[in-house]
């Protein structure tokens, strides 16, 4: 047999078995690229915490997803060129001029099916196995590769710099809440997450965005105590409201001395009554601000997840909302806050609401003027802004630029406002229909 022609045979198969090499190397970057990027750090953490060590592996690997996938492109990147290279020289030897768009069709098909496409089909379907098989051939190939991808990081950024864009290195971490919120409704939308379920779970994630004011019943439905009422009369109004807590005042609304506990007012004066000896009202010497308890004062701009964990802190209930200038804006409990994650709460001592939500025969709704315009989004999967206003009547007012009288009628964000009834310069009930 011709030496030559067995050069050339060997030469063939020694480039054939490099490329076929490459392009499975090709494919472990591709795959590993996928399943590192699209596993859930939530679940790898889970899976860290039970004892898995390539989970816990992947975990840390994808703490730097800039050099994770700076590392994993060299790699990649390196070996298809490598390949495209082999066999553009083998096709030229075997057909000539010819063989380079010969090999660039052949490598195309190839580096597509099995190195791109196949490899990510494997890793998607089950990321967060795959992540942990390969994290640590990768965490290998980072270590070799830090120095270059180091370099080139530092060149990637100043050239992002001279367009004015500048990395976040924080972003990942405050996107997640993001992450959760779209991941919760995409999971209603498809039919895998009830709707109370949703609510309950996005109202938790929501309590770091909104303010006190938000939620605070106003100062004009708030029902207060004259401090200087005697002591009978302050225990039958505690008696007759459906509230345990009760602000007292002195000379006008706006001044709150305290704060009065219908049950340690009732002790009290059981036991004031009790050791009461000889004729007269045993109560008229009785002061009701020995009773009560100092008010607590809070900013409107406060957090409801910061007002929560001071709840707890103080073991508190009971806050009054005040302004910048210290002015009495509202009050809100510890109650109020957990009404935004599970819903309204009542018991058999709650008053009977007349409002909420009404629905008529003609497909409208009719509303109460002081319902949360987030209450009635929750209720309805509606999506009215409340950006401008608080309330669904602070929503009609503010659209229309005035104080509309009854009957009037607006079209705004998709829907038909009527406003039902009006007392002074409130809306009290408004008529609402979507529009098709």
């Amino acid at each position: 047999m011709d030496p030559d022609q067995n050069l050339v045979d060997l030469a063939f198969w020694t480039s054939a078995g490099a490329i076929a090499l490459l392009l499975v190397l090709s494919a472990f970057f591709s795959g590993s690229e996928t399943a590192l990027t699209a596993a859930s750090r939530g679940k790898l953490r889970a899976k860290a915490d039970r004892g898995e060590r390539g989970a816990a592996r992947a975990l840390a690997i994808t703490e730097d997803n800039e050099r994770l996938i700076g590392s994993v492109l060299l790699g990649n990147n390196l070996v298809n060129i490598l390949a495209a290279s082999l066999a553009t020289a083998l096709f030229t030897r075997l057909f000539g001029e010819s063989g380079v768009a010969l090999a660039t069709l052949v490598m195309t098909l190839l580096v597509l099916i099995f190195a791109e496409v196949l490899p990510k089909t494997v890793a998607i379907t089950n990321p967060e196995r795959v992540a942990a098989r390969v994290s640590g051939p990768i965490g290998l190939v980072i270590a070799l590769f830090s120095p270059v991808v180091g370099a080139v990081r530092l060149i990637t950024r100043a050239i992002l710099r001279l367009f004015g864009v500048r990395i976040d290195p924080q972003g990942s971490v405050l996107a997640v809440r993001e992450e959760i919120a779209g991941a919760i409704s995409l999971g209603h939308s498809e039919g895998a997450v009830e709707k109370e379920d949703r609510d309950r779970l996005l109202g938790a994630l929501d309590l770091g965005e909104r303010a006190v004011e938000e939620i605070m019943l106003h100062r004009s439905q708030i029902e207060m105590i004259d401090a200087a009422l005697p002591a009978r009369q302050v225990l039958e109004q505690c008696l007759n409201s459906p509230y345990t807590r009760l602000p007292l005042f002195r000379d006008r609304p706006e001044n709150i001395v305290g704060v009065i506990h219908a049950k340690d007012l009732s002790r009290a004066m059981y036991r004031v009554q009790a050791e009461h000896v000889g004729g007269g009202s045993p109560f008229d010497d009785f002061n009701v601000m020995e009773v009560a308890k100092e008010p607590y004062f809070i900013p409107e701009t406060t957090t409801l997840d910061e007002q929560m964990r001071q709840f707890l802190r103080r073991r508190a209930h009971f806050a009054l909302v005040v302004d910048e200038y210290g002015t009495l804006q509202g009050l809100i409990t510890l109650e109020d806050i957990l009404e935004e994650i599970v819903g309204e709460i009542t018991d058999e001592h709650d008053p009977e609401e007349e409002g909420g939500i009404r629905r008529c025969e003609d497909g409208s709704f009719e509303v109460d003027g002081a319902m949360t315009i987030r209450d009635l989004n929750r209720e309805m999967d509606w999506s009215l802004p409340d950006e401008e206003a608080n309330t669904i009547a602070g929503l009609v007012i503010h659209e229309a630029q005035m104080i509309p009288g009854e009957g009037q009628v607006f079209y705004f964000h998709g829907f038909r406002f009527e406003v039902m009834e009006r007392q002074a310069n409130r809306i009290t009930r408004l008529r609402i229909r979507p529009l098709k």
